[in-house]
């Protein structure tokens, strides 16, 4: 029933003139094509909660731009549960399948990078949230999480046709939000092989609304990695003029431990918060205000939109996307083609 679906829509909006960007691309200025890809995901496919038929649309769209880059994509499914909690408290379990897309491009060597954004917005756990305007189907998810897959996708054209020593991985991935274990599920299918011939894995998440960016390793990460991955990232933010901080990960910092950080797995995640604001763990993103009541917009349908953040943050999807790829595509192009 959903790939029917999805497979109609898709093709009425790509009748309809929408363009798939890929086509068009060409040399701008660095994040433009990220932001482009960041608007068109968060308008055509809001409410891409993890076995919807908007995750399903999405993820379609995405398959077909890695593929018109000419990396070798694919999507995968897997299935998963959450629960949901009624007013009266009764709990009730809900099975989804997820779809997540995977896009390669081999190196010189089998080592690479892996490259980790996810595609879905927040599901609602309870009828409390839902009441609340917490995620659901018109859930924009700008900040949470199109930045991400806008980010990525620039990347991803800009190192198509690079030569590469190492290769890179990139993945949209499914149920990264509300618990439903997407990481996990990536992490159990991969080999002991391909998890030793991961050098690095980048996951990109929230990066608009957030005071800083913030390029921190994880817990496991060895001293070394970080010299060449965070503290390079900084280096580079500060080069180009750009607010940047890195943060040392602990157990404590939100959203809690990474899955391929527990893995021993070396991690750089990227984000937008202010670590130095509510319990100092990065949940928070900006300081409280009368249009930022939370200090963050997580999962918040009425503002985690583009028309509220245009009005009340304007200019910094520009700015965000632009020094999100200013930083990414020099530090990733230097880890993908060391010098000897």
């Amino acid at each position: 029933m959903f790939a029917n679906f999805r497979r109609t829509v898709l093709a009425a909006l790509l009748a309809g003139g929408l363009p798939l960007f890929v086509q068009a691309a060409s040399i701008s200025a660095p994040g433009h094509f990220a932001e482009q890809q960041l608007r068109h995901i968060a308008t055509y496919f809001p409410g891409r909660m993890s076995g919807s038929p908007a995750e399903l649309l999405t993820a379609d769209y995405l398959q077909q731009q890695f593929s018109q880059l000419g990396y070798q994509s694919n999507t995968r499914q897997f299935n998963t549960r959450y629960e949901w909690l009624e007013k009266k408290g009764e709990s009730r379990t809900h099975k989804v399948t997820a779809t997540s897309v995977i896009a390669a491009r081999a190196g010189a060597v089998p080592q690479e990078i892996l490259i980790v954004t996810h595609l879905d917005t927040w599901t609602p756990l309870s009828r409390h949230e839902a009441d609340n305007n917490l995620g659901g189907l018109r859930l924009q998810g700008v900040d949470d999480n199109a930045s991400g897959l806008g980010v990525m996708l620039e990347l991803a054209q800009a190192l198509s046709k690079t030569p590469l020593h190492y290769g890179v991985r990139f993945v949209a991935l499914s149920a990264g939000e509300a618990g439903l274990h997407g990481m996990d599920d990536y992490l159990a299918r991969m080999s002991e092989q391909e998890k030793k011939n991961t050098l690095l894995v980048i996951d990109l998440n929230s990066l608009i609304v957030g005071d800083h960016l913030y390029f921190n390793s994880g817990i496991n990460t060895p001293s070394a990695v970080r010299k060449q991955t965070s503290a390079r990232a900084v280096q580079l933010a500060h080069r180009y003029g750009i607010s940047a901080a890195s943060h040392a990960m602990t157990a404590r910092d939100y959203p809690g431990v990474n899955p391929f950080d527990k893995a021993g797995m070396p991690l750089m995640d990227v984000t937008a918060a202010n670590w130095t604001l509510g319990n100092k763990d990065g949940q928070q993103q900006r300081a409280r205000s009368h249009h930022f009541p939370e200090g963050n917009v997580r999962h918040q349908t009425e503002r985690d939109n583009l028309n509220y953040l245009d009005r009340w943050l304007p200019g910094r999807i520009t700015q965000r996307t632009r020094d999100s790829v200013k930083i990414l595509l020099p530090l990733l192009t230097e880890l993908a083609n060391p010098t000897t």
